[in-house]
């Protein structure tokens, strides 16, 4: 099993110490943790992508190349870029350049962010469009990676007529795009024939609730014939410390703020939010039976172990730095993940 540190980049109070990061403090802890996962050997650094709702990550390919420029192991990954309202040449562009500058180092976790409408508002589309958006732009976004001349015509955005990706990204063969679902079996389904890799969401429901769309994924990508490996990652809420009391403890107030800032967004920006998001705050069912995973190092190994049983999961990336954690802090965890975590995973 491999280890990732993601984060969606929220800036919140800090109940424990009422304080709060500027976006310059925010930045450098993020560019700190990426560079102390270099050194530890965690798989990858995944970053979230919101426009106009509160989270400080906007532009993930930027902070990438400059995560590129102070690592050399680290796979440099998203979560999610939003493939349905960005421009897929573009965005095509923008993380081949990351895979050039990183000597091919980057993967793409790609998304349709149908959760928040108003992101559909933003760049003035529609939500009802997104399932086409996103086939449309993945489609494209598979067959500009080769860097050939490409002739391709769509719905959405002006036909391709020979130009090229530029720069020609490194990594060829199967794209390093990961498709980012759980709850959209017609999601798992194209994943699969795709012959891509699926990212299960980190929502505060249920894990086993992903367990059918993992099905889907792999009959389709069984049934295709591809001749690599499925693979299949999730996404978890963490909080790790020398004790689990200490864990539990200090976590407590910030994963409940979090989750109350999160609930108040989603109803903002969404009219019809799934019911399973909507649940309260349970601390103790999130931990035991959520998307927590919350303990001493020994603790977290064997929760990532069960969930990813239960799942098929060989990737796990861990929200650590939410609900206003300090960066001492932070990096303490990435420190002790990196120590006493990962080499109890290495062998799964």
């Amino acid at each position: 099993m491999k280890l990732s540190l993601m984060t969606l980049g929220d800036r919140l109070p800090d109940p424990v110490t009422g304080t709060t990061m500027t976006p310059k403090e925010r930045y450098d802890m993020l560019l700190d943790s990426a560079v102390l996962a270099d050194a530890l050997g965690f798989h990858s650094i995944n970053l979230g992508e919101h426009h106009g709702l509160g989270y400080e990550l906007s532009a993930p390919p930027v902070v990438l190349g400059a995560i590129a420029t102070q690592t050399t192991q680290l796979r440099l990954s998203t979560a999610v870029a939003l493939l349905a309202n960005l421009d897929a040449f573009r965005l095509a562009e923008d993380y081949a350049t990351v895979d050039v500058i990183s000597n091919g180092r980057v993967d793409i976790v790609v998304g349709r962010g149908n959760f928040f409408a108003s992101t559909y508002e933003l760049f003035g589309q529609s939500v009802d469009e997104s399932r086409a958006r996103f086939d449309e732009n993945l489609d494209l976004l598979c067959r500009l990676w080769s860097g050939e001349e490409t002739h391709w015509q769509g719905e959405f955005r002006p036909p391709i007529n020979g130009e090229p990706l530029m720069p020609k990204p490194l990594q060829q063969g199967t794209p390093p795009i990961w498709v980012g679902g759980g709850s959209s079996e017609d999601t798992a389904r194209i994943t699969g024939q795709l012959g891509l890799k699926i990212m299960l969401p980190s929502a505060f429901g249920p894990p086993e609730k992903f367990r059918g769309a993992v099905d889907v994924y792999l009959e389709a990508f069984s049934d295709a014939g591809h001749h690599h490996e499925p693979e299949i990652g999730a996404s978890w809420h963490l909080n790790v410390a020398k004790t689990s009391q200490e864990a539990r403890a200090r976590w407590e107030p910030r994963y409940r703020g979090y989750h109350a800032w999160t609930q108040d967004l989603l109803k903002k920006v969404n009219p019809n939010v799934p019911e399973f998001l909507l649940k309260g705050f349970d601390y103790e069912w999130l931990c035991a039976s959520g998307p927590a995973v919350v303990g001493s190092p020994a603790e977290v190994a064997e929760r990532l172990h069960k969930l990813g049983d239960m799942l098929g999961a060989s990737l796990h990336l861990c929200y650590v730095d939410m609900g206003g954690l300090p960066a001492g802090e932070y990096l303490e965890m990435v420190q002790l993940l990196g120590d006493e975590v990962l080499p109890a995973l290495a062998d799964k």
